[in-house]
């Protein structure tokens, strides 16, 4: 076995490390506007739903250079965005997105991508995807030493491309959704192995309400 200590890393090398580690990663497409109008699109590997009742999702959005990335500013400012579910035809323009623009700059029109009003918030949503996920900000928490931070999102309208919803879930296998591995890897579902369900508690409302969401100063 090889034993790596975390001091001994550095944290560009801690992050090459960690992504290798969790892997496949679902990817969030992620679409917000900037006070200026401008639609900016991003994707974040680090990315899972984190409630039911409300449905909420959860992604990890770090910094460049100390600062907050297009995405992480907008979403504080406006407090609304879009998650978009990319399938295994979008990689490249998924890939691409990732390229650091100055703000002004849309990523959307550098990729030729069609847009449309979302119906709850007033950021755009791309039409290409087959899972657009309308949210707005839940909460904000910082992490570790270089600024990251974990948003949490409330999804306010899911739209699914026609037929992908059966029986209350989503057909994965027509979706197609592409995952994110180490380095500039990406994969698709591969072999997918179907297993009898097992009975499982009907999920329920907890007697106690949540608490609020505590929402941290922006800085």
């Amino acid at each position: 076995m090889t034993t790596v200590l975390p001091g001994s890393l550095t944290p560009e090398q801690t992050y090459r490390l960690l992504t290798g580690v969790v892997v496949p990663r679902p990817i969030a497409w992620v679409s917000t506007l900037s006070a200026d109008g401008v639609v900016n699109l991003a994707p974040f590997s680090c990315f899972t739903f984190v409630s039911n009742s409300p449905p909420m999702l959860g992604i990890n959005v770090g910094r460049k250079a100390g600062q907050r990335k297009d995405t992480g500013r907008n979403i504080h400012d406006r407090g609304e965005y879009v998650v978009h579910i990319p399938d295994e035809s979008m990689i490249e323009a998924v890939h691409l997105s990732a390229i650091e623009h100055p703000p002004t700059t849309s990523e959307i029109k550098v990729l030729g991508l069609e847009t449309t009003d979302s119906e709850l918030v007033t950021v755009p949503r791309l039409t290409c995807a087959a899972i657009a996920l309308e949210c707005r900000l839940h909460s904000v928490t910082a992490y570790g030493h270089t600024g990251a931070e974990f948003i949490v999102g409330e999804v306010v309208a899911f739209h699914m491309r026609e037929g992908l919803l059966r029986n209350g879930k989503i057909n994965t296998t027509e979706l197609a959704p592409i995952a994110r591995l180490g380095g500039p890897n990406y994969a698709g579902l591969g072999t997918v192995t179907t297993i009898t369900a097992i009975e499982q508690t009907p999920k329920s409302i907890m007697a106690e309400a949540a608490p609020p969401p505590r929402r941290p100063p922006t800085q």
